[in-house]
């Protein structure tokens, strides 16, 4: 165990890992080169403090960078320690978390050192899908750098120190740190697509913690993480009153109310997260039109249309939960698409990869429509004409094209306003209910919205066991 317990770097592992959990490997390893007055002797550990620790009894294997040693700039050694904690971790099939903290390339070691981020993407690449993979971020995080949190399955920054760039706010044309700080957590989160959650030191620690214990240690592991001593029959009361905030609705279903939101700042028209069912982790994504704070307050609202970001969002979250065989509950609550000059410019390409995602997903799936479900939306969020296993609605549900009135006025476009009601109201009956979608086998089961968490525990509990033979194939394209 390491003896030095002073420098931040080992600070972060200690708050992180179970006590006296903690076991470092590769302390003595220092610095190569000592071209340019680089000094071995000054650097410990090369600036990165290696290991593996328990997390409420999960074996973890860890790297933190340490700002006190060169900087924490990455160098041959500290990113050869880096790929062998990578190497530890494929071979043991346990998470890789990273906690960062660094200056950069260093610039002493030149051509060796660039190798060496070459080397830790290429690690980061051969264990995706295999292992999840965390990131923290608590000081610099910049240039090249930025890449390795990008490639990682959950990212979280420090809300003060914590700085994630490609390029400083000061080198961008037009614009200076005062103007807008590109680097900043705030910034990330929100516009990135790459952070889940930017809190301060302690609460991030609190997030991974929390977020180990909910993911299979590898892509071979059970997604029953944990025993389940909530009602499985447990009625949740005003879920109509509150869906169009799902993350109320996903709270309420979950297994003593656990939710973890992942990208929490990014595309809040789309929410991504971990629910525990009966002690299984699923994962869920859901169309999202009001956003409540803890005292009951709508703060935000949104159309009821898919975005570009909430589409690639979406996509990203469903092929990380298919990579662990992790089960995917979408909630459906759509009529459109985002329409403006940047949605036009991005919002097919994302729409594909989306589609993609569900589709060619093997994990359980399981759609619920909670409201609204028009036209061509409806179809890209996990419907059953693109896989999805079983499809439940709420007896209010609307299923269709379009809303009747103005499918009415499209058919009959001389018609007077009583003609018009009377022909949206037939169109209602025979088209747009969910009574005439599950007629014709779109919709599995009409339910009470009181109900929804007993019929989704009985759903996955009956698709644990699902298996699909793929084709021969080397990969898709999308």
């Amino acid at each position: 165990m390491s003896s030095n317990n002073e420098n931040l770097a080992m600070q972060r592992i200690a708050k992180l890992v179970d006590e006296n959990s903690f076991m470092e490997i590769g302390s003595l390893v220092t610095a190569r080169s000592t071209d340019f007055n680089l000094d071995a002797a000054k650097a410990p550990s090369d600036g990165v403090i290696t290991g593996h620790g328990l997390i409420d009894g999960n074996l973890v294997f860890i790297y933190s960078q340490d700002a006190s040693v060169l900087n924490g700039t990455i160098g041959e050694m500290h990113a050869k320690k880096i790929a062998s904690v990578y190497d530890m971790a494929m071979k043991m099939g346990a998470p890789v978390i990273g906690l960062m903290d660094c200056g950069g390339v260093r610039l002493q070691e030149s051509v060796d050192a660039l190798d060496g981020f070459g080397t830790i993407y290429a690690k980061e690449v051969e264990a995706s899908g295999l292992v999840p993979q965390i990131c923290g971020v608590f000081g610099n995080c910049g240039g090249g750098l930025s890449v390795v949190p990008a490639l990682s399955d959950f990212t979280f920054v420090e809300e003060n120190k914590g700085r994630m760039f490609v390029n400083s706010p000061d080198a961008i044309e037009g614009n200076r740190t005062e103007k807008c700080d590109t680097a900043s957590a705030a910034f990330q989160s929100e516009n990135s697509g790459c952070v889940d959650f930017a809190g301060s030191e302690d609460e991030i620690m609190e997030q991974i913690r929390a977020l180990v214990c909910m993911l299979p240690g590898n892509n071979e592991s059970d997604v029953y993480t944990d025993t389940c001593e909530d009602d499985l029959n447990r009625a949740c009361e005003s879920m109509e009153a509150m869906k169009g905030d799902p993350r109320y609705l996903l709270s309420q279903i979950s297994d003593g109310n656990v939710f973890f939101e992942a990208k929490a700042d990014y595309a809040k028209n789309m929410v991504t997260g971990l629910i525990k069912l009966n002690g299984m982790t699923v994962g869920a994504v859901a169309n999202c039109s009001e956003v409540y704070d803890e005292n009951g307050q709508k703060t935000e609202s949104f159309d009821l249309s898919l975005t570009a970001r909430g589409c690639n969002k979406a996509a990203e979250f469903v092929q990380f939960c298919d990579a662990f065989s992790i089960p995917v509950l979408s909630i459906t609550n759509v009529n459109g698409f985002k329409n403006c000059m940047c949605s036009e410019k991005n919002l097919a390409k994302a729409l594909a990869k989306m589609t993609y995602a569900f589709s060619n997903a093997t994990c359980a799936k399981v759609n619920l429509i909670t409201g609204e479900a028009f036209g061509s939306p409806y179809v890209f969020m996990n419907s059953k004409s693109i896989g999805a296993d079983l499809v439940y609605a709420w007896k209010d549900a609307r299923i269709g094209m379009m809303d009747s009135t103005l499918a009415a006025k499209i058919m009959y476009p001389d018609a007077g306003a009583d003609e018009v009601k009377e022909k949206a109201s037939e169109y209602e009956k025979l088209q747009s209910s969910v009574t005439s979608a599950a007629a014709r086998g779109y919709v599995d089961r009409i339910i009470e919205p009181a109900d929804t968490r007993k019929y989704l525990v009985a759903a996955f509990e009956m698709l644990y066991t699902k298996y699909v033979h793929e084709p021969e194939k080397k990969h898709g394209t999308k």
